[in-house]
C-alpha cells in the first residue's frame, strides 16, 4: 500500500506533514482525537469499545489542557523546572553510599538480618575476626611450591610487609598493636617478669613457617629482652621458653619476689609452650643462625618441605595454635600415603583485632590519651595498616626481581575490598560525560535537516536529552533527601539506564514534533503522544516499584531510585520539554534556522512560480478586481508561499524531498518493513524460530547456576582480583562460627551443647584435626581446665596437703585454687560451703557442676587466659575477672551472669563455587533448625553465610516478585489498552522474551544472583514499554489487521529505535568500568535485554498482532479503512455585536468584513476536520462568501452559486475521495477560457463542493408590492489543509 493510498481529503497541494495529520484523523481516529471517533459511534457510523474510546478522550482533553497551558506560560513552566530540579540537584551532596557487603545483601526483615542484629546488639559488632592474608604461588602452574627457596622467598615477604608502621594521630601504630596475640596472666603488684612475659608473647600468625625454624622470625620481638643475670638477647630465633622460665625459677627462688612461678608454669603447661622453635628443621641447614638443636643442622640435604607440612604446622603453642594443612597450602596433591606430593600455592593469614576489640584495647591508655579515641578511629588505624601491607609487598616485588620472576604473591584484606567496593560504589564522571555527550550527538545528528534548517529540530531534541540528564540528577537528588542511601549497583547503572529510557520520551516527542506545523503545536503533541508516554513510564515505573519489594538492600534501593527517576524523567517529558517545543514553535513562526537561530537571518527559499488557476466567477468583471477589506484599501496580490518556508506549497515528491530527510523510519516502517513481515514465508520462519528459541531458552534455564563471586567484585587485572581467583581455585578457606544465643541454660544443657558441636563432623567441608575430629570449642576447653584442677586436688589432698578446713603452704597454687572452685554453693546469699570438699566434684561424668558453673566460668576466663582467648568464644556478658593468690584465704569467688552468647569457630575449606556453598549453608542450617527444635537457640555466621545466604531463597523470592510484577502489569496493561485479550498478548511476548535471556544468561555464563534478578525485572518494564506502544498503535488504527500492524509500526518504529539505540549507547559506556562485575551483570546484560526485546517487539511481537490481534477499538460501517466524514456541531454568530464565533475552522459574522488577523485570538482555527454546513437559521445571511489566508496570503471572492450548479454533480454522501479520483475528475471536461489576468488562487478552492438548492416564492399583495422569498439550502463539504484560516460570510 503506498502513501497515496491513504485516505484524505481531496488533493490539497499543502503539506505533506499536514496531509498525514488528515490521514491520522481519519485511519487512527482515537489516537489522534477519540472525541471524534465517540460522534461516529454515536451517530451509528461506526462501532467500538465506548468505555474504552471515552476513557481515552478523557486522558485526550487533559493532556490537550495540559499542553495549553504549558504553550501559554512557557517561559514560567521553565523557570520554575529549572529552580525545582536544581533544589534537588543539591540533595546529592547529602547522598549517603553503603559499599560495605553485610550492607547491601542481607535480606530486611530475614532470617540473617535478625541474626546479625543480635549480634550487633549483644557484642557490639558484625564481624568476629579481621584477617591480613597472603597467597604465593608459581608462575609455572605446573611448578610446586614444596621446597625450601619457595618458602625462604615467602618468609622475606612476610617479613618486610609485617614491619610496617603507620602514623596517624600524632601515634605510630604497628603490627603489635592491632594483632590478635593470646592473653597473659594477671598478677597482683607489679613485676617485671610479667612485663618481659607481656612483652614475649607474640602475634598470632597462621603460616606454614611455623613448621620451621624460619617462622619464629616472624614473632620478634623488634628489640630484645634481656633478663637480669642472663646474659642473652631473647628473641623467639633463640629462644627456649622452657628452658628460660626454669632458669628465672631457680634464679629467683632464692629471692622473696612474691612471683607465683607455679602459674606461669601452668599457663605454659596446658599451652604447651615447650622449646619454641628451637627443634623445628630449618629451611637452611647451613644457615648459621640456625639452632644446633634443629634436627638438621649442617645437613647437606634440603628438608623434605611436603613430608613437614603434611597434616598442618604448629605454632609456639602446640596445644591451641595448630593450622590446619588445608589452611596453609592450597593446590594439594598427595600420594597414597597421604603425605603432600606437590602443591601449587601457600597461604599466610595474619590475625588481627577487630575495630571493638582494638578500640577497647587501647581505651583509657597512655597511647591514646591525647585523642578522642573512638571505634571509627580504631577502624581507620586497622584499614591504614593493611593498606600499608599491601603496599609494601607491591614495592617489594617491583624492587626483587628474583622473587617477582619466579612467584605471584597476592595480598588481600577485608580493608581492600571495602576499599574496592566504596571505589566502585562512586560514579566514573568520565563515564557519563561520554554517554551524555554521544547521546547528545546521535541526537543532533538524527533531528538535524540540512535541506529545511527551519523545520530541523536538532536544537531541541540536544535541550531535550540535556533535560533528561538534569532531571535523573534531580531523581537522584530527590532519592538522598528521601534517606535512600546509594550502593554500588544504583550509582553505576540508574544514571545510564534513566537517561537511555528517558531519551526514548524525547524521541517520541521530536516525532510527532515534526508532523504538523500548526501554532497550536503543544497540545497535539501531548494529546497525540502523551498517552503512550505516560502510559510506558508507568509500566516501567511500576514494575520498578513491585521489584522494590525484593528485601536484598541492594535490589530495593535500586528499584526504588530507578522508580523513582523514571517518575522525574516523566515528568520532565510531560511538563517541561513541551515548554521547550513551544519555544521552538517561536522560532519555526519567525522562519529562523534550527542551529545558531539568533546568528542567521530569517530562512528563504528561492521563490517557486506558482501554477495559474482560472477563477471560478463566471462574472469576468467582478472577478477581475481586486478584492477589497473593509476600509476599502485594495487587497495585494497573495505572494508566492513559497517564499516563506513554514507556507510553502509542495507536491506531494517535491514536498517529501526538500522538507523530510532523504530517509525516515516512519516511511521505511510503511513501505518496505511492515509489507516484508507481512508476507507469509517471513511469518513462517520468524514464529518457527521464536518458538525454536524459546525452547532452546526453556532447556538452557534449567542448567542456570545461582552465584554472585565475590572475585566478580574487584577489578580484574588487580592483585585482590589475582588473590580472591587463586584463594577460591586452590584453598576455597573461609571461617564461620556457630552462635549460641540467650533464654538457653547452659550449666544444665551442657550435654546438648557437645552434641551440637560434635553434628558439625558430619558436615563437609569443615576442616577437622589429626584425630579426624574438630577443635575444641570454649566448654570443652573450661571442662578440660577443671578436670586438671580436680585431678591435682585429689592428689594434694590424698598426700594431706590439704583439709577439708584450710590447706597447707606446700599445697601447689592450683590444688588451692580447687579447693576454692569445690566449696563454691553458686548461690548468692549463701556463697561459700566447705562441706561440699568431700562431696562435690568440679567435674562429673565430662559435666561441669551446674550450681557453681558460672562461679567457675569466672575462675577460667581469668586464670586460663590463653585457653580463653584461644577458644574464640566471646563469651558474653564477659565473665567477672578473679585473680586468683594462694595466699589469699577469701573464698569467696564472683559469680558471672548468664550467658547470652557464645560461639564455636569452624574453618571451612574447598569452597570454590556458588552450589558448594550453598550446599554447605543447606547442611548447617538444617543443624541448626534441628537443634533449635531440641531447645537450644542458636544460628551460624560467617562471610559465606553473609553474603551466599541471599541464594538459598532468590529462587523462590524471584518469582514470588515477577509474578506480582506480571500481574500488576496485566491490569496496568489492561487498563492502558482497554482490552483484555490485547493485555494478554503483550504478556504472553513479555514472559516469552524473559525466558530468552534465561537462557541467554546461560550461554555467557551469567549466573544467577541480586542483581541479574533486578535487571530481569527491569527487563519486564522495558519489554512492556516496548509492547505497549506497539500495541497502542494497533488497537486505535482502523482496518484489517495486517493494515493496522502497517499503521503502527509506521507510528512506533522510529520512537522505538532511536530509544534503543540510545539506550544502547549508555549501556555500552558500562563497558569502560575496570569491574568486571558492571560488564558481566550489568553491560553484558542489559545489552542482551535490549537485543531480546528489539527483536520480539519489533519482529515477532507485530507478526503475533496480525495474526492474533484484538479487534480495534473503533470499526467505521461506511468504510473499511477510514472512518465517515465528522461532522461538528455549528455554532451562531450573534447578531447584536456583530462579532464571529469560530467551531471547527468556520467563522461566521453578521457583517461582510473579516479582518486577516483575528485568527489569533482562536484556539481551535486549525483542526483539522470536515465542515458540514446543513439546513442553516436564518441568521446565517450572507451576500458573498470568503476565504482568507492568514498573512494575506490570498483573498478572493467565493464564486457564485449558479457557476457551481453546472459543474458540481458529485454524490455528497462521499465528500473525501482519495487522491486519485479527484485528479482523474479534474481532467475530465473542456478546458476554461483563460483568465485576463493570472489569480495564484489557493488551492483549497479545489477542494470546496458546494450543492445550493434554491427555491424562489413570489407573492403579490393588494397594494401592488411583490414579495419575494427565496430560501437556500446550501450543503458544503471541505477539508483544511491545517494552515488557512476560513471565514464564511453570508449575508442576504
Amino acid at each position: 500500500m503506498d502513501r497515496d493510498s491513504l485516505p484524505r481529503v481531496p488533493d490539497t497541494h499543502g503539506d505533506v506533514v499536514d496531509e498525514k495529520l488528515f490521514s491520522d484523523l481519519y485511519i487512527r481516529t482515537s489516537w489522534v482525537d477519540a472525541q471524534v471517533a465517540l460522534d461516529q459511534i454515536d451517530k451509528g457510523k461506526a462501532r467500538g469499545s465506548r468505555t474504552a474510546i471515552y476513557l481515552r478522550s478523557v486522558f485526550q482533553s487533559h493532556l490537550e489542557t495540559l499542553g495549553s497551558s504549558v504553550q501559554k506560560h512557557a517561559g514560567k513552566v521553565l523557570f520554575v523546572a529549572i529552580l525545582v530540579l536544581s533544589t534537588f540537584c543539591v540533595g546529592l551532596k547529602s547522598a549517603q553510599i553503603h559499599s560495605k557487603v553485610h550492607q547491601l545483601w542481607i535480606q530486611e526483615g530475614g532470617r540473617l538480618e535478625a541474626e546479625l542484629s543480635y549480634t550487633r546488639k549483644t557484642i557490639g559488632e558484625d564481624e568476629s575476626a579481621t584477617h591480613q592474608m597472603l597467597i604465593q604461588s608459581a608462575h609455572d602452574p605446573n611448578a610446586s611450591v614444596l621446597h625450601p627457596q619457595a618458602l625462604l622467598a615467602h618468609l622475606e615477604v612476610l617479613l618486610r610487609a609485617t614491619a610496617v608502621k603507620v602514623h596517624l594521630y600524632d601515634t605510630e601504630w604497628g603490627l603489635r598493636d592491632m594483632c590478635n596475640m593470646p592473653s597473659t596472666p594477671s598478677f597482683e603488684g607489679t613485676f617485671l617478669i610479667e612485663q618481659i612475659l607481656n612483652h614475649l608473647i607474640p602475634c598470632s600468625i597462621i603460616t606454614p613457617l611455623d613448621c620451621f625454624w624460619e617462622g619464629s622470625q616472624l614473632l620478634g620481638p623488634e628489640t630484645a629482652v634481656v633478663l637480669p643475670g642472663l646474659n642473652q638477647r631473647l628473641l623467639w630465633t633463640t629462644l627456649n621458653p622452657a628452658s628460660v622460665m626454669q632458669y628465672m625459677k631457680e634464679k629467683m627462688s632464692d629471692q622473696k619476689t612474691g612471683f607465683d612461678f607455679d602459674t606461669v608454669e601452668q599457663y605454659m603447661k596446658r599451652a604447651a609452650i615447650g622449646s619454641g622453635y628451637m627443634e623445628k628443621p630449618c629451611l637452611n641447614p647451613l644457615n648459621p643462625s640456625c639452632p644446633d638443636t634443629a634436627p638438621n643442622k649442617n645437613s647437606t640435604q634440603p628438608p623434605d618441605v611436603g613430608a613437614i607440612l603434611s597434616g598442618g604446622c604448629y605454632g609456639y603453642a602446640a596445644n591451641y595454635m595448630h593450622w590446619p594443612e588445608q589452611l596453609i597450602v592450597g593446590g594439594a596433591k598427595k600420594n597414597r600415603s597421604g603425605h603432600l606430593r606437590k602443591a601449587q600455592a601457600l597461604q599466610t593469614v595474619v590475625q588481627l583485632l577487630t575495630e571493638k576489640e582494638m578500640f577497647d584495647q587501647w581505651l583509657g591508655t597512655y597511647k591514646v590519651h591525647h585523642l578522642g579515641w573512638s571505634q571509627e578511629k580504631a577502624a581507620e588505624v586497622l584499614n591504614a595498616w593493611q593498606r600499608n601491607f599491601s603496599r609494601e609487598v607491591e614495592q617489594l616485588l617491583r624492587k626483587q626481581s628474583r622473587i617477582a620472576a619466579n612467584y605471584d604473591i597476592f595480598v588481600f584484606s577485608s580493608a581492600a575490598l571495602d576499599d574496592i567496593l566504596a571505589k566502585f560504589s562512586h560514579p566514573s564522571a568520565v563515564s557519563i560525560v561520554i554517554g551524555v555527550a554521544i547521546t547528545v550527538l546521535y541526537a543532533f545528528c538524527t533531528l538535524l535537516r540540512w535541506r529545511d534548517p527551519v523545520r530541523g529540530q536538532s536544537s531541541v531534541g540536544v535541550a531535550g536529552v540535556l533535560l533528561m540528564c538534569f532531571s535523573t540528577a534531580a531523581g537522584l537528588g530527590l532519592c538522598a533527601l528521601l534517606g535512600i542511601v546509594f550502593n554500588a549497583a544504583s550509582t553505576q547503572v540508574v544514571p545510564f539506564l534513566a537517561l537511555g529510557l528517558g531519551v526514548d520520551h524525547i524521541f517520541m516527542l521530536t516525532a510527532a514534533y515534526a508532523e504538523s506545523n500548526r501554532r497550536e503545536q503543544t497540545k497535539l503533541i501531548l494529546k497525540k503522544v502523551g498517552p503512550s508516554i505516560l502510559f510506558g513510564a508507568c509500566s516501567t515505573a511500576g514494575s520498578f516499584f513491585a521489584a522494590a519489594f525484593i528485601p536484598v538492600p541492594a535490589l530495593k534501593v535500586f528499584c526504588l531510585q530507578a522508580a523513582i527517576v523514571m517518575c522525574s524523567n516523566l515528568a520532565a517529558a510531560m511538563l517541561v520539554f513541551p515548554a521547550m517545543i513551544s519555544l521552538d514553535l517561536r522560532r519555526r513562526t519567525a522562519g529562523r534556522a534550527d542551529i545558531f537561530c539568533c546568528c542567521f537571518p530569517v530562512w528563504k527559499e528561492q521563490p517557486k512560480v506558482a501554477p495559474p488557476v482560472l477563477p471560478l466567477n463566471n462574472n469576468n468583471g467582478r472577478g477581475a478586481r481586486h478584492p477589497k477589506s473593509c476600509n476599502n484599501n485594495r487587497v495585494p496580490m497573495p505572494q508566492p508561499a513559497s517564499q516563506n518556508p513554514l507556507l510553502e506549497q509542495r507536491s506531494d515528491k517535491l514536498g517529501a524531498g526538500s522538507s523530510l530527510a532523504s530517509f525516515s523510519l516512519a516511511n521505511f516502517a510503511f513501505k518496505h518493513y511492515a509489507p516484508f513481515l507481512m508476507r507469509s514465508w517471513v511469518k513462517f520462519l520468524a514464529v518457527m524460530g521464536f518458538l525454536a528459541a524459546l525452547i532452546f531458552s526453556l532447556y538452557a534455564s534449567t542448567r542456570l547456576q545461582d552465584g554472585l563471586d565475590i572475585i566478580d567484585l574487584v577489578p580484574k587485572h588487580s592483585n585482590e582480583h589475582k588473590f580472591l581467583d587463586a584463594q577460591t581455585r586452590l584453598f576455597g578457606f573461609y571461617s564461620m562460627f556457630a552462635v549460641t544465643q540467650g533464654n538457653f541454660e547452659y550449666p544444665t544443657q551442657q550435654q546438648l551443647l557437645r552434641d551440637y558441636h560434635d553434628a558439625f563432623v558430619r558436615v563437609p567441608h569443615v576442616i577437622k584435626n589429626d584425630n579426624g575430629g574438630l577443635p575444641d570449642f570454649w566448654l570443652l576447653l573450661f571442662r578440660d581446665w577443671l578436670s586438671n584442677l580436680q585431678r591435682i586436688f585429689d592428689e594434694e589432698i590424698r598426700d594431706g596437703r590439704l583439709t577439708k578446713e584450710c590447706w597447707f603452704p606446700n599445697a601447689s597454687s592450683d590444688a588451692v585454687l580447687a579447693y576454692k572452685l569445690i566449696v563454691q554453693t553458686g548461690h548468692v546469699d549463701n556463697p561459700v560451703d566447705k562441706g561440699l570438699v568431700e562431696t562435690n566434684r568440679l567435674v562429673q561424668d565430662g559435666i561441669i557442676n551446674q550450681r557453681a558453673f558460672y562461679n567457675y566460668l569466672s575462675a577460667w576466663a581469668t586464670n586460663d587466659v590463653f585457653a580463653y582467648g584461644a577458644s574464640q568464644g566471646k563469651l558474653h556478658p564477659e565473665p567477672r575477672q578473679y585473680y586468683h593468690q594462694p595466699n589469699e584465704y577469701d573464698l569467696k569467688i564472683p559469680k558471672s551472669l548468664p550467658l547470652v552468647y557464645a560461639q564455636m569457630p569452624f574453618y571451612l575449606h574447598g569452597l570454590t563455587d556458588t552450589s558448594q556453598i550453598k550446599t554447605l549453608i543447606g547442611h548447617i542450617r538444617e543443624l541448626s533448625v534441628k537443634f533449635e527444635g531440641f531447645g537450644l537457640p542458636n544460628y551460624p555466621s560467617g562471610i559465606p553465610f553473609i553474603f551466599w545466604e541471599q541464594y538459598m531463597t532468590l529462587r523462590s523470592s524471584l518469582a514470588m516478585i515477577l509474578a506480582c510484577v506480571f500481574l500488576a502489569a496485566l491490569v496496568l496493561v489492561s487498563l492502558i489498552l482497554l482490552s483484555v485479550w490485547a493485555a494478554v498478548l503483550v504478556i504472553i511476548s513479555v514472559l516469552a522474551s524473559l525466558a530468552q535471556i534465561f537462557g541467554a544468561m546461560t550461554l555467557l555464563g551469567i549466573k544467577l544472583s541480586a542483581i541479574p534478578a533486578v535487571i530481569l525485572i527491569l527487563s519486564v518494564g522495558m519489554m512492556l514499554c516496548f509492547n505497549v506502544l506497539i500495541s497502542l498503535g494497533f488497537m486505535t488504527s482502523l482496518g484489517n489487521r495486517q493494515r493496522r500492524v502497517q499503521l503502527s509500526m509506521q507510528m512506533s518504529l522510529g520512537p522505538l529505535v532511536h530509544g534503543m539505540l540510545t539506550s544502547g549507547v549508555a549501556v555500552f559506556m558500562l563497558s569502560t568500568s575496570p569491574f568486571e562485575f558492571v560488564i558481566r551483570h550489568f553491560c553484558w546484560l542489559l545489552l542482551v535485554v535490549l537485543c531480546v526485546g528489539a527483536c520480539n517487539s519489533l519482529l515477532v511481537f507485530p507478526i503475533l498482532l496480525s495474526m492474533l490481534g484484538p479487534e480495534a477499538e473503533l470499526v467505521p460501517l461506511e468504510h473499511p479503512d477510514r472512518i465517515s466524514t465528522p461532522s461538528p456541531v455549528p455554532v451562531r454568530s450573534s447578531k447584536r455585536s456583530g462579532k464571529s464565533y469560530v467551531v471547527q475552522g468556520s467563522r461566521s459574522s453578521r457583517g461582510g468584513c473579516q479582518k486577516s488577523h483575528h485568527y489569533h485570538n482562536h484556539k481551535d482555527v486549525n483542526d483539522p476536520s470536515l465542515t458540514t454546513i446543513t439546513e442553516e437559521p436564518q441568521s446565517w445571511k450572507s451576500s458573498n462568501s470568503s476565504i482568507q489566508m492568514p498573512n494575506n496570503e490570498w483573498s478572493a471572492p467565493l464564486p457564485n452559486f449558479a457557476a457551481y450548479q453546472g459543474r458540481e454533480t458529485r454524490s455528497a454522501s462521499y465528500a473525501a475521495p482519495p487522491p486519485a479520483y479527484h485528479k482523474a475528475a479534474q481532467q475530465q471536461g473542456p478546458p476554461p477560457p483563460p483568465p485576463p489576468f493570472p489569480v495564484a488562487y489557493p488551492p483549497e478552492l479545489q477542494s470546496i463542493v458546494v450543492q445550493p438548492e434554491v427555491t424562489v416564492e413570489t407573492t403579490h399583495s393588494d397594494s401592488n408590492t411583490t414579495k419575494v422569498t427565496a430560501t437556500a439550502n446550501i450543503k458544503v463539504e471541505l477539508v483544511t489543509p491545517g494552515r488557512a484560516m476560513r471565514s464564511y460570510n453570508f449575508t442576504s
